[in-house]
């Protein structure tokens, strides 16, 4: 869980914008991999259940596929709050999820900070564009990056400028794709299972 005081700091950056809930999370300490997607969805913070959705039963089965148990790796996202949009449909106004605004995450930046920090994991893997950006600072086609490790410093929260500075540390990064890639484009089940295989034999070789 992560501290009270560096929670509440969060929830109070992150409440002018259109965003709601929180999501915490136990986690282990020093795993191996450490993911991070975007941002919870409407089943995560309705339901409490941070893979209940598609893309999270999706992402189940890569861990499987990658011979880890879910207690075994540490899952967390860009940000902790649900970013919406309300929309009218039929007649009836509703809530839908949207990627988080660069503001938005810049709020909640420094949680995932403490989290990496504290797990100081053997390899990041950011899924999808929007945690590699808040990590590298870049947004290429996934297509340019999925599958490819490297090893990079990271962008951390600076409280002086409130912005990013890079962080001293180099760690080894794996992008993938998002889990809800695949559910929109089943052409890319093959190429993300070679990445997780290729993932695999750095995970068995200890090639980070």
């Amino acid at each position: 869980m992560l501290p009270e005081k560096l929670t509440a700091e969060a929830k109070k950056r992150i409440a002018p914008y259109r965003c709601e809930g929180f999501l915490d999370g136990e986690n282990p300490t020093s795993p191996e991999l450490f993911f991070i997607g975007e941002a919870p969805g409407e089943t995560e913070i309705y339901k409490g259940d941070p893979f209940g959705g598609r893309a999270g039963k999706q992402f189940l089965q890569y861990i499987q596929y990658l011979g880890f148990s879910l207690e075994e790796v540490y899952v967390t996202r860009t940000i902790k709050s649900r970013p919406y949009t309300v929309k009218e449909k039929n007649g009836e106004r509703r809530k839908y999820n949207r990627t988080p605004s660069k503001k938005e995450i810049l709020a909640h930046a420094p949680l995932l900070d403490y989290e990496i920090s504290s797990a100081d994991p053997a390899v990041l893997l950011p899924m999808g564009k929007t945690p590699y950006w808040r990590l590298l600072g870049r947004s290429p086609a996934m297509s340019e990056t999925a599958g490819h490790m490297m090893r990079s410093p990271i962008r951390q929260y600076s409280e002086e400028s409130d912005g990013y500075v890079w962080s001293e540390k180099e760690y080894s990064i794996f992008p993938l794709y998002h889990p809800a890639a695949s559910l929109y484009n089943r052409s890319l089940d093959q190429t993300i299972y070679a990445h997780l295989d290729k993932l695999g034999k750095a995970i068995a070789s200890g090639t980070f």
